[in-house]
């Protein structure tokens, strides 16, 4: 089975074993054709508490481990 990958930056590393991350994309308008951000943010869980704030890095899909967490750190890009 595939699962989803993501990139994006460590908003936040205040939880135990748990990261947000926001991840950008730019969208086009329909009909006026201006480039848009838009972004989200998701709960990672971080096993070993090793992203911190302004980290690039990559997560996958996972089962649930929580309330809002389906996704795993699998590798910081870029400290």
């Amino acid at each position: 089975m595939n699962k989803r990958r993501f990139q994006g930056v460590v908003e936040s590393d205040k939880m135990e074993k748990t990261i947000v991350v926001k991840v950008t994309r730019i969208k086009i308008h329909p009909l006026y054709k201006k480039r848009y951000r838009v972004y989200k943010k998701f709960k990672v869980h971080d096993e070993k508490n090793k992203a911190k704030i302004n980290d690039r890095v990559i997560f996958e899909e996972c089962r649930p481990l929580s309330k809002d967490k389906r996704w795993r750190l699998v590798e910081i890009i870029k400290k």
